[in-house]
């Protein structure tokens, strides 16, 4: 999922400074789950935001939704009706949330209240680890799951540097060495062999080097 992490509530006011009335949107996706942009945590900044402009003596008017996913435009649809009033549109999703309301609501300001970190999963009540990088050609049949360009302080596809000490990354004693965390993994399946093979560079076209990505299911294409 996207984890995301909350701006400043001081940042947040700022972008609507010279707003009277703004809408604030959560997003019932990914941000619920890591905490940051849900409802319960959309009413709350909604609730800060208000006693932070009273206390300044210029008092700020807030209405609040939680849409199912805001990476879909039919769930947007129902902003409708929200937005025709308001000053600006405070985003609590991801920044694909934040762009979508945007594009269809061209003609309102609309402002990030979060900042999206990485794609990751929990590993802890409250924590949260980046484990995909993204790059489209996924090589995890080749690492025993365990990806070397997100896990792998240097993104090394060949092994590891020499930075790795007693099974941890010169970077931090917190932080495993990927590669020999997939070394262990590969040795416990029976397959070292395949890390004999040299793997070649990294196609980067099928990542961000190719401009922004595209997926078509042309099966489930509508018209």
């Amino acid at each position: 999922m996207i984890i995301a992490q909350q701006k400043p509530i001081k940042d947040i006011a700022a972008m609507i400074a010279d707003c009277k009335k703004v809408l604030l949107v959560g997003c019932a996706g990914c941000v619920t789950v890591c905490l940051s942009g849900g409802e319960k945590e959309t009413e709350v900044l909604a609730s800060s935001l208000r006693i932070m402009r009273r206390l300044q003596g210029n008092p700020l008017e807030t209405v609040t939704y939680t849409a199912t996913r805001q990476c879909d435009p039919e769930y947007i649809e129902a902003l409708e009706n929200l937005v025709k009033d308001v000053d600006a549109v405070v985003s609590l999703a991801c920044g694909v949330g934040v762009q979508y309301i945007a594009e269809r609501f061209h003609d309102k300001w609309v402002v990030p209240a979060q900042n999206t970190m990485f794609v990751g999963g929990s590993t802890a009540h409250g924590v949260w680890e980046e484990r995909c990088g993204l790059c489209g050609d996924c090589i995890l049949h080749r690492t025993g799951g365990i990806c070397p360009i997100i896990r792998c302080s240097k993104s090394i596809l060949n092994g590891p540097c020499g930075g790795s000490q007693y099974g941890k990354c010169e970077i931090s004693k917190d932080v495993d060495c990927a590669w020999q965390l997939i070394y262990d993994r590969m040795k416990a399946l029976g397959k070292l062999d395949k890390l004999l093979e040299i793997q070649p560079p990294k196609d980067w076209s099928k990542s961000r080097d190719g401009g922004p990505r595209k997926a078509i299911r042309e099966d489930v294409m509508i018209g």
